[in-house]
């Protein structure tokens, strides 16, 4: 079953990169069509799990693709202040995944 689910997440991903490169799109659709796919894939094994370790790690990527939505809206529109919404959500992603990691080795937060 595993091999199938992996098998089945890899044709995804590789349909989806060959149909990116197949029809002619602006660079920021390419890039856009290859970060959405992976925000769907993310937003699954949030929901599934199996883990609680699993959905923060899913949780934490879904926090990188928003700084890579933010740098690729900064490059291609000219404008600085998506590049500090970027920075002001990894400051952020990363305080709340050490506080999730904290609170699943069930320590406080001032241990």
């Amino acid at each position: 079953m595993r091999f199938l689910r992996w098998f089945l997440g890899l044709v995804i991903v590789v349909a989806v990169v060959y149909l990116n490169f197949r029809m002619e799109l602006s660079p920021m659709m390419r890039a856009i069509n290859l970060l959405i796919p992976s925000c769907f894939m993310c937003l699954w094994r949030i929901y599934k799990g199996p883990t609680p370790a699993d959905r923060i790690v899913a949780l934490d990527i879904i926090g990188i693709l928003i700084i890579g939505f933010c740098g690729i809206l900064s490059i291609f529109s000219n404008r600085v202040f998506y590049i500090e919404i970027a920075i002001a959500w990894a400051l952020q992603s990363f305080i709340a995944t050490i506080a999730l990691a904290k609170f699943l080795e069930g320590k406080d937060f001032d241990d």
